[in-house]
């Protein structure tokens, strides 16, 4: 098995919350960047936060792109949700520790069916921290949730 990966940096932003917001991806093979991003006229933080992977992995798999991938977020929510909650929100029938309906359901249910086809390693960076490339996420999810052009990196 080749030894490389792909590195995926993400970000969400939202304009209200909930509002106007956009999502950013930057996929990263090598010396090879390809950047990605979303808008939605109305919709939160959290869910743009949840977008940023879910884009970034369909790219991959429509692609037919199979290698171990690691994603950077700045969103602890998307961090601690896929690698720790999420299997108690599946036993506990989508419901949260408080026993209430996780919030964002079908995102959930979409990022998970994703990740089972990958191999994936998934990082918290802070954000607003002069990460690069979490910086570069940050612009572009911020100006696709201001309905600014931007160019992307293809």
């Amino acid at each position: 098995m080749s030894k490389e990966k792909i590195i995926i940096y993400t970000d969400g932003a939202a304009r209200g919350n909930p509002g106007p917001a956009g999502w950013g991806a930057i996929l990263i093979f090598g010396e090879k960047i390809h950047e990605m991003g979303g808008r939605s006229d109305h919709a939160t933080n959290n869910q743009m936060e949840l977008s940023g992977p879910i884009e970034a992995l369909k790219y991959l798999h429509k692609k037919k792109i199979d290698m171990p991938v690691e994603i950077f977020s700045d969103s602890k929510y998307v961090i601690l949700g896929i690698t720790e909650w999420i299997s108690n929100w599946q036993k506990n029938n989508w419901r949260n520790a408080a026993k209430k309906p996780v919030l964002n359901k079908e995102l959930w249910v979409e990022l998970y069916i994703l990740t089972e086809q990958f191999k994936i390693k998934w990082n918290y960076v802070a954000g607003h921290n002069g990460d690069k490339w979490n910086e570069r996420a940050d612009e572009i999810a911020t100006n696709f949730a201001d309905d600014n052009e931007i160019e992307l990196k293809k």
